[in-house]
């Protein structure tokens, strides 16, 4: 898609507040459609994500804590550690109550993990790695100067 150019003074009066919802929107839209796919939603993701790096180490508990902060509110982690366990993606242990991923749940995130890919490829498109770090670093100062936390997910 293109863009079209404007003057510096018109771009540094445009409301940030739009723009970073604007953007955050239609990326987060992109990559859900692309886990939609897999009939996968973030939570999905991001669990598959945390027992892959973690295999045997979480449990419904510790995975809901953690990743709780980033769900939108009303989202049921532990719901959707149960649809992965459903669908024969996660097993549970019996004793400890920590998670791992099966073969097939492992497949899933790989297939997955190329679909996520397929959107931040497009997202970057025309975006040197220079500027989307400037754009991240330039993002948390303004995140700072609001008293926000910085720290990366």
């Amino acid at each position: 898609m293109t863009m079209i150019d404007y003057p510096d003074h018109v771009i540094a009066a445009q409301p940030m507040g739009y723009w970073t919802d604007l953007a955050g929107r239609t990326i987060i839209g992109a990559i859900r459609a692309q886990l939609a796919v897999e009939q996968l939603t973030q939570p999905h993701w991001w669990i598959l994500n945390h027992v892959s790096g973690s295999p045997g180490v979480w449990t419904h508990t510790t995975l809901a804590r953690r990743l709780d902060e980033f769900a939108e509110a009303g989202t049921d982690l532990g719901a959707v550690v149960d649809d992965l366990v459903g669908r024969g993606w996660l097993r549970v242990d019996e004793t400890a109550g920590t998670l791992t991923l099966t073969d097939e749940g492992e497949a899933g995130r790989l297939r997955a993990h190329e679909r996520n890919a397929t959107a931040h490829q497009t997202m970057r498109e025309g975006v040197p790695t220079e500027d989307y770090v400037a754009t991240v670093n330039v993002l948390r100062r303004m995140v700072a100067n609001l008293d926000g936390r910085t720290d990366l997910p």
